[in-house]
């Protein structure tokens, strides 16, 4: 496979820099810690998911323990798990004695929430509160329509996010086009965060219906729901591949004005595969 989008040498170069700084996404599963240690070298940041399913313990014990591995790691700190300020300062105290300086704020799917987070808007409100202990912090940004979220309110709470916040990370998308006019709307609108491009690895269908129903039933069924298409993308011949999506991003990913630091790829805990197709890639471009 050629990595160029139009056989410059520029091309190659914006996505072997974006490749370089790709962060991992993993779910904290029983294995997920031999099958990195196994296969992605400590270079590479990983960020490790928070679900009501695996509950909070979960993802914190896990970053600690790839922290003590020596990886730079990104728990995600889902505020609707998160009762209040009093567990927050626990887990911010928690995480700082271990030297985690980088979180992902997303709100999380916990319904009924825990405590006073219906969303992160609370929770980053109190983070800044605190004295901002995380160097980094990250929040969702929408390419494409919530599933249950209108447009305009998705808008609205990136513009009330982004002082509390140093990064965006686009949530999944499929849609290279969409991602590009997502960026200069975002642009346009004055949010001037950074930008982390988040997308799938190289997925094979039956494992990422696999992996989704170990997020847990109704998670699974909220993920069915709301990528509708993604199956159908997957399976359909000449449908999605991260090589495609990479070659029809090189413009934007290149772009100063658009901000875009890196990748943010979603591993479905096919670390080994997701590696190899990077290091692959890196060969080539």
């Amino acid at each position: 496979m050629s990595c160029s989008l139009r056989n410059t040498d520029t091309s190659d170069e914006t996505v072997r820099a974006a490749l370089a700084l790709a962060r991992y996404e993993v779910l904290p599963t029983t294995k997920i810690e031999g099958a990195v240690l196994e296969s992605v070298p400590k270079s590479v940041t990983l960020t490790v998911t928070a679900s009501p399913a695996k509950g909070m313990e979960s993802t914190l014990a896990t970053a600690e323990r790839f922290v003590g591995h020596g990886y730079p790691v990104v728990p995600h700190l889902a505020a609707r798990m998160i009762s209040g300020q009093t567990e927050l300062a626990e887990i911010v105290a928690r995480l700082t004695a271990v030297g985690v300086n980088n979180v992902f704020c997303p709100a999380g799917d916990a319904d009924p929430p825990a405590g006073e987070y219906a969303g992160s808007l609370g929770m980053l409100q109190h983070l800044t509160e605190m004295g901002r202990p995380f160097e980094h912090v990250g929040i969702t940004g929408y390419p494409e329509s919530h599933p249950s979220i209108e447009d305009d309110i998705t808008i609205q709470s990136m513009w009330d996010k982004r002082s509390h916040a140093t990064y965006v990370v686009s949530n999944l998308c499929f849609d290279p086009d969409a991602v590009r006019v997502w960026l200069h709307r975002m642009r346009k609108r004055g949010v001037e965060l950074p930008v982390l491009i988040g997308l799938p690895g190289p997925i094979e269908r039956a494992k990422l219906l696999a992996m989704s129903t170990k997020i847990g039933v109704g998670q699974s069924v909220k993920f069915l729901k709301s990528h509708v298409g993604v199956f159908a993308r997957i399976a359909a011949p000449g449908g999605y591949s991260p090589e495609k999506f990479l070659q029809k991003s090189a413009d934007y990913l290149g772009d100063p004005a658009l901000k875009v630091d890196g990748l943010h790829l979603f591993t479905f805990n096919q670390v080994a595969e997701t590696e190899a197709w990077r290091q692959s890639l890196l060969l080539q471009c």
